[in-house]
């Protein structure tokens, strides 16, 4: 399970690599079971980019990998496509990280979104490294 202390964590890390790269977030971290631990509006951050950021991470911690992989399965001609259409509605692009426990479990995941999509990988990752 992730801990309060440890979704904080990863806010800040996101938030401190959005503030040095100029570009103002929205931060989703999720628990194990897709619901909401933290979250950040960073002032500034484009609103409609909050459901992004939410839709990214329970994407990645539902299918337990990265968004962005999520769309291998589900684009046109793909094995599932259209999954992106399933569990209430995907976002299968880049900027949510599924969130992993020493021994590998998933506790939880992290979603990105304000920037352009290599920002919002770019700090969803630097998000990520705060699991400890």
């Amino acid at each position: 399970m992730i801990t309060t202390d440890q979704a904080r964590r990863i806010i800040a890390a996101g938030e401190s690599r959005a503030q040095e790269i100029g570009v103002p977030v929205n931060i989703t971290v999720l628990d194990a079971g897709a619901h909401l631990k933290a979250f950040s509006r960073m002032d500034g951050a484009v609103l409609g980019s909050i459901d992004l950021a939410m839709g990214k991470a329970r994407t990645a911690v539902l299918f337990q990998t990265t968004s962005e992989a999520v769309w291998e399965y589900c684009k046109p001609g793909a094995p599932a496509h259209a999954l992106e259409l399933s569990n209430g509605g995907l976002a299968p692009f880049p900027g949510g990280i599924s969130l992993f426990a020493r021994d590998g479990t998933v506790i939880g995941a992290v979603g990105v979104s304000g920037g352009a999509v290599p920002q919002d990988l770019e700090i969803a990752q630097a998000a990520a490294a705060a699991v400890v």
